[in-house]
């Protein structure tokens, strides 16, 4: 088992009870814990069969002197993940084919077998027959299909995260060294890896094996894995023979081919004796049939199909068929007669079939056809199509087999091509090519396998991008002749639209449409006439930030989330998506927890602005605002009563609320740190609580008293959840760990390792058989809360880009799903059973991070959550340029002492340096193992320091990239540096709440001195133009300068209400600016340290200021995704420069299907309506 536990078995349980009498000793026995060296909660669990530590198994086993090896249960140590495997009922003949293939895997432990042959002739069912009979000879069986044609880089991530057991998450980017990783897995353990439908993968119309563009190094990955040294093997089933397998084979005894062919007669009679036909036929017409059809058992599939289809027996068919030479070359010929003979409305199921590519229930097609058939007559057709066998019924719904969905999906696409040239509407009004509503995973599928082998087919039509672009508009000038004609077409163009210019569209009309299922999230969509046009299951991007926590209501209505900006979303469920009701926007900060009541009516909420509030969550209202706190909240908890509700603070504190009064009814105090989490027993006597002290405390609710507290973690604890029955506990920490605790004893029962940096979030299903947890290392983990088994490592293709905070987790009440919460702007849906992504909420904001004055004074850089920097001509307000090639947000930009260089860090762990003049990336400065936060150029325009989480400062070599030091010495997190003018000091400021001086030539990059005094952490640090003084600002809401000579403080300068989150000196070295959370910037005076100004006009947090060479100018950024520049003698306002938003210039009068708070967030997002 991964977690290295084990469990005893049913007949373990006799062995171990008999030595038990023998020695006797009860089953719960202290001398019985003492001798094996754990504990009777341990013993106990022993008894209950649960999984437990391997070295507590065998110590238990030891004590009464039995064997563990004969009483523990291996049923779960074998790991299977059968994918999309089908579920084979009937299976024919191929005995031989078995043996052989077992005899090569089993036996001679050949590493590679491709298993080949025609569509249809039962390669993926002979496949899953063998995978069944010698599963047991293998550590793990693994099966993928590559019907929807997967990256490689997606199947390897996948199988190395099987095979690693969830623990290795952090890929190199090569897809050789992925491959090299997979192939250490295959040697360490003995592993049955099948991939089915290899030929979705190669060209068509092309030489046998020829790979599509962008899958060339699946070659590669057969290549190793047939010549590399293991104890595994991989399974291909295909059409074509890969050229890799062809080469290999001759020479290689280790790769095998096995062609497959048809029935023999005798298999095949069996296969007709199944289906239980009143059929009777001599032998010649069994031969006669069943060789006309080369036993292929899908083509024998539809010859049933169709004698049952009216044909009264074997004779007639012969004679009507057979004899009419309606025979094949290929099944996808038959397939195409089959599909021929369906009627209009067949072929339109069909097509939808193909669209959905996942079993689909008859109600949910009833919904996307436009034609009016009865439901009486879809259920009619869809039994006659089963009838057909084309399509199959699964416990989920009806969808169709492989073969055939290949072929309708083809048929499509060409389809669809031909009615776009020729300007046609036929498929293309009738079906969505996408549908914006379906599950992440199947709308991706859509794209891959329906829009870009379309937009390919358009490009051989037309020749260029340009072409298609006016054909589009062509087809939409023809269906605003008819307005809002219903129809999907005007959705298609969009979506492929969009595809075709990668979500950047602009100066379309779109106006007076009926648009369906336009998939518009992450698109920017400026100056698109949406007017007076209907909106139906289209979907759009929302405007919410890093989203801190979410929250699902014990009856599954309702999605509840917070984000950095301090406002809480209320959203429904519905039959296929989230719909937005509610914006809260009263509390004035950050909210950090969310709680429903138990009867779901209410909702209560924690913030950064010190207050808990009450709201009514069918009306999105605030009842009661609680201001008891003088510090952050952090956390909040209803009791099981609905009554009351616990709440804990920054400065360690708890109270507790009745929800009717305004006034704590309790307050109490026990831990040294933050209270990060409270949690409620279902009993509702016993309050549970976590704190940054590490400590883990239980409460008496009713007398306060704290009855037992322990040590959890050797880090920050951020997170805790309590199991339904209360008998356990599960914490999360700074420390990379999850740990599941007894909570009667405060014994730890289960350390869970695999996540790489901290677990911000964790959470107990309600049926307390999973465990979930977020964590900063961007990925969610389900666990298997008895074994320790890690089940999932949810991380779609997104979240690898870059790392990503998943800061909150939560179950639905079914247990069916899992909402996560994370820095990236999103709210992702998560099946608990698959790990697949459902569905995604994407949020936008754009932060102004950093600002930057180039040294004439003509030019600003500024630094953005969307992971650009951005160049401003300041002579006429004009954004001139957009730095992009950063993978995550850019926390800092500066220019050099010439102005001809910029440099900028980036929470991707990299500092970049650019060209001004040309936007030109120069060098990329790799080395920080953590996000990158501050940037500073030293005078002489040669080097660059560097700020990182990962507690370093780095000096680099501009001219060539090379490192030249690492300086270490912070305790935490650095988040500013500065050059001192002399050219060879450095301060530094960070989480440790010191400033550090360096001198950077020094040879043993120790530390020169430490400047202490700050009560928290320290935003930011810069030098005086002549170099004498320091300025930090602080959490503590202080500015501090500093003698750097004497190092002696010698100003508190006091003010802000808030975090100080950057602090500069004028050049002239007479003015001092500041920032901060307050959303305020100040000036002041150096001498006297009076404040001169109070610049007022930022709606939220100001991140970073900068004055003006001549210091007449100070420019701010802030969170309102604002830049600010003010006049410092007046502290008038003289310009606020913005960027566009996704959605600048978009009209929307008139538009129909959208609420008004959905014209809300899209008018927030830049759209007008005019």
């Amino acid at each position: 088992m991964p977690q290295d536990t084990l469990r005893l078995s049913i007949s373990g349980k006799n062995l171990v009870d008999l030595a038990r009498t023998k020695k006797r000793w009860s089953k719960d026995a202290q001398v019985w814990a003492d001798t094996a060296r754990t504990t009777v909660a341990t013993l106990k669990r022993f008894w209950q069969q649960k999984s437990i530590r391997r070295v507590a198994f065998q110590g238990i086993c030891s004590a009464v002197g039995v064997e563990w090896e004969d009483v523990c249960d291996r049923s779960n140590q074998l790991r299977q993940d059968w994918g999309e495997a089908p579920d084979i009922s009937t299976f024919y003949g191929r005995t031989n084919e078995l043996a052989t293939l077992e005899q090569w895997i089993t036996s001679d432990k050949c590493r590679l077998v491709a298993l080949l042959g025609m569509g249809g002739i039962g390669k993926t069912t002979l496949a899953v027959k063998l995978a069944q009979k010698i599963q047991h000879q293998f550590d793990y069986v693994i099966w993928r299909s590559l019907r929807e044609a997967p990256l490689l880089k997606n199947i390897l991530a996948d199988l190395i995260r099987i095979l690693s057991n969830q623990q290795d998450i952090n890929l190199p980017d090569s897809t050789s060294e992925k491959i090299t990783k997979l192939i250490y897995y295959l040697c360490s353990s003995r592993c049955l890896l099948i991939l089915d439908n290899v030929e979705s993968i190669f060209k068509s119309g092309a030489y046998t094996g020829q790979y599509l563009e962008g899958y060339e190094d699946y070659g590669d990955l057969y290549k190793r894995v047939g010549e590399s040294s293991h104890q595994s093997c991989l399974v291909l089933t295909s059409r074509e023979q890969p050229k890799e397998i062809t080469l290999l084979g001759r020479t290689n005894q280790n790769v095998q081919v096995y062609p497959l062919s048809g029935l023999d007669i005798a298999e095949a009679k069996q296969f007709f004796t199944h289906e239980k036909l009143s059929l009777s036929a001599s032998e010649y017409e069994w031969r006669l049939i069943i060789e006309s059809y080369s036993g292929n058992p899908l083509a024998l599939i539809f010859v049933v199909a169709t004698l049952q289809d009216g044909f009264i027996n074997i004779y007639q068919f012969i004679e009507q068929y057979l004899r009419q030479g309606a025979l094949f070359d290929d099944v996808r010929e038959l397939i195409n007669k089959q599909f021929n003979r369906l009627s209009l409305l067949e072929k339109e199921i069909m097509y939808w079939l193909a669209i959905h590519r996942e079993p689909v229930k008859d109600l949910e097609l009833r919904k996307d056809i436009f034609s009016s058939v009865l439901d009486v007559e879809l259920f009619n057709i869809l039994a006659s199509l089963k009838r057909r066998s084309l399509i199959e019924r699964h416990q989920t719904g009806f969808t169709l087999q492989n073969v055939v969905m290949e072929y309708v999906t083809e048929k499509l696409v060409k389809s669809v091509a031909e009615e776009f040239k020729n300007a046609k509407l036929d498929l293309l009004q009738s079906h969505a090519l996408i549908k914006a509503t379906a599950k992440n995973y199947v709308r991706e599928t859509q794209e891959r396998l329906i829009i870009k082998p379309l937009s390919e087919i358009l490009f051989d039509n037309f020749s260029s991008k340009q072409r298609i672009e006016q054909v589009s508009q062509q087809i939409i000038l023809m269906l605003q002749k008819y307005p809002l004609t219903l129809g999907y077409s005007a959705g298609n163009i969009i979506n492929l639209l969009c595809y075709l210019n990668k979500n950047n569209l602009s100066n379309y009309d779109f106006s007076n449409l009926d648009i369906r299922q336009a998939y518009l999230k992450g698109t920017n969509l400026h100056n698109i006439d949406f007017s007076y046009s209907q909106l139906t299951g289209s979907v759009f991007t929302e405007t919410f930030s890093s989203v801190l926590c979410v929250a699902i209501s014990p009856d599954r209505n309702y999605l509840a989330t917070s984000d950095a900006n301090g406002e809480i979303r209320l959203w429904q469920f519905t039959s296929s998506q989230l719909q937005l009701n509610f914006v809260c926007k009263e509390h004035s900060r950050r909210v950090y927890s969310l709680a429903f009541s138990p009867d779901s009516q209410t909702l209560a909420s924690a913030s950064e602005d010190k207050t808990v509030k009450i709201w009514k969550v069918n009306a999105g209202r605030c009842l009661r605002t609680f201001q008891g706190h003088t510090d952050r909240v952090w956390s909040v908890a209803f009791n099981p009563d609905g009554k009351t509700l616990a709440s804990g603070d920054e400065q360690g504190i708890i109270n507790i609320w009745n929800i009717l009064n305004d006034n704590p009814l309790q307050t109490w105090q026990g831990h040294q740190g933050w209270v990060t989490a409270v949690t409620f027993s279902t009993d509702g006597k016993t309050l549970v609580t976590g704190s940054m002290d590490q400590m883990v405390s239980i409460w008496n609710y009713h007398t306060g008293e704290c009855v037992n507290s322990w040590q959890a973690h050797n880090g920050y604890l951020w997170s805790i959840a309590l199991s339904p029955n209360g008998e356990t506990l599960a914490t999360g920490s700074e420390d990379k760990t999850v740990k599941i605790w007894e909570v009667s004893t405060g014994e730890c029962l289960y350390t869970f390792q695999g996540h790489t940096d901290r677990v911000w979030r964790v959470a107990i299903s309600p049926n307390g058989k999973m465990l979930a947890s977020g964590s900063e290392d961007s990925t969610v983990r389900i666990w298997d809360i008895d074994t320790g088994e890690c089940l999932h490592t949810l991380l779609d293709d997104t979240m690898q880009q870059y790392l990503n905070k998943i800061w909150s987790v939560a179950f639905s009440p079914d247990n069916q799903t899992l909402a996560s919460g994370s820095e990236n702007h999103q709210v992702k849906i998560w099946d608990t059973h698959n790990g697949k992504c459902l569905n995604t909420l994407q949020g936008y904001t754009n932060w102004v991070l950093s600002v930057a004055f180039s040294p004439d004074g003509q030019t600003l850089a500024s630094g953005h959550e969307d992971k650009t920097v951005k160049i401003w001509r300041l002579s006429n307000r004009n954004l001139v340029k957009i730095l992009q090639g950063h993978s995550n947000w850019v926390q800092s930009v500066t220019f050099s002492p010439d102005g001809t260089k910029l440099a900028s860090g980036s929470e991707d762990k990299t500092v970049r340096i650019w060209d001004v003049e040309t936007g030109q990336c120069l060098k990329i400065l790799t080395g920080h193992t953590n996000w990158v936060r501050s940037v500073a150029f030293s005078p002489d325009g040669t080097k660059l320091a560097s700020g990182s989480e990962d507690k370093t400062v780095r000096i680099w070599d501009v001219a060539n990239g090379q490192c030249l030091k690492i300086l270490t010495g912070h305790t935490n997190r650095v988040w500013s540096v500065a050059f001192s003018p002399d050219n060879e000091t450095l301060a530094s400021v960070g989480e440790d709440k010191t400033l550090k001086i360096w001198n950077i030539y020094n040879d043993n990059d120790t530390v020169n001195d430490t400047l202490e005094g700050h009560e928290k952490r320290v935003w930011s640090v810069n030098f005086s133009p002549n170099g004498k003084f320091l300025v930090s600002g602080s959490d503590d809401k202080t500015v501090r300068i500093w003698d750097v000579d004497k190092l002696e403080l010698l100003k508190v300068l006091e003010g802000h209400n808030n975090w100080v989150q950057s602090v500069n000196f004028s050049p002239n070295s007479e003015l001092l600016a500041s920032s901060s959370e307050d959303k305020t910037v100040r000036i002041w005076n150096i001498k006297s340290g009076e404040c001169l100004h109070t610049l007022t006009g930022h709606s939220n947090s100001v991140r970073s200021i900068a004055f003006n060479p001549t210091s007449e100018i100070v420019v701010s950024g802030s969170q309102d995704e604002t830049i600010k520049l003010w006049d410092v003698q007046t502290g008038e306002c003289i310009e606020t420069l913005y960027s566009p938003r996704p959605y600048e210039g978009m009209n929307i009068i008139g538009v129909k299907g959208l609420s008004e708070i959905q014209k809300c967030s899209l008018k927030s997002l830049g759209a007008v309506e005019k």
